[in-house]
């Protein structure tokens, strides 16, 4: 999960426009957080019309009972802002990837003890390229880590640098009431610029497609 489209906001009748445009430009994941507008009714419409394609998930999953809603609504990997272990259990016995949030050394051995299957450093932009590079000294080589928070176009080379393995963007990448062509020319853009410095190949699927 190199780029991960944060869709905070969302209601199910983007859902689809968004997440098309979004897979046409290159990504391979998106979540909906489910603070947004019938997160589950935009879940399993993005799994019938790109789940072939990408991944789709949930976000802002906090409690186990959540975790069992986003999997009947077909997503493959649940989102936290925290690091909770029943909610780690409950996504990994139903066969979904666990990404808890962490900001910690404690936070991140949690997760792992727990069976998280990647991390999300959150929030980014206060912990930063040094803190990741400092924890990054005590992980497994192997735990991928996402930054999530503050991720923007010309931050990227830093948290490369520290050793991320890949990026939740939000807020600028998309906000509610979006058009399908703004985000498109958005995610062009990151997705270029994540070629450029090395960390993923991934390339646009149809980028005339607006």
């Amino acid at each position: 999960m190199k780029l991960v489209a944060i869709l905070r906001g969302i209601s199910p009748i983007d859902a689809v426009p968004i997440a098309t445009a979004l897979v046409d430009a290159g990504f391979e994941a998106m979540e909906v957080p489910l603070n947004s507008p019938d997160p589950l009714d935009s879940i399993a419409a993005m799994v019938d019309a790109v789940g072939q394609r990408a991944r789709i998930g949930a976000g802002t999953v906090l409690t186990p009972a959540e975790v069992k809603q986003v999997a009947d609504a077909g997503a493959t990997f649940v989102v936290s802002p925290n690091c909770n272990q029943a909610v780690i259990e409950t996504t990994r016995s139903l066969d979904l990837d666990s990404w808890p949030g962490v900001a910690t050394p404690t936070d991140c051995f949690a997760a792992l003890e727990a069976g998280a299957n990647g991390l999300k450093l959150f929030p980014a932009e206060t912990i930063g390229p040094h803190g990741l590079k400092a924890l990054r000294a005590v992980l497994p080589p192997s735990m991928p880590v996402i930054a999530v928070g503050g991720v923007t176009e010309g931050t990227l080379q830093p948290w490369v640098d520290a050793g991320v393995s890949g990026f939740g963007v939000g807020g600028s990448l998309y906000q509610r009431g979006d058009t399908p062509s703004a985000v498109t020319t958005r995610a062009l853009a990151l997705v270029e610029q994540v070629q450029q410095i090395g960390l993923g190949n991934i390339k646009a699927q149809n980028p005339t497609n607006t």
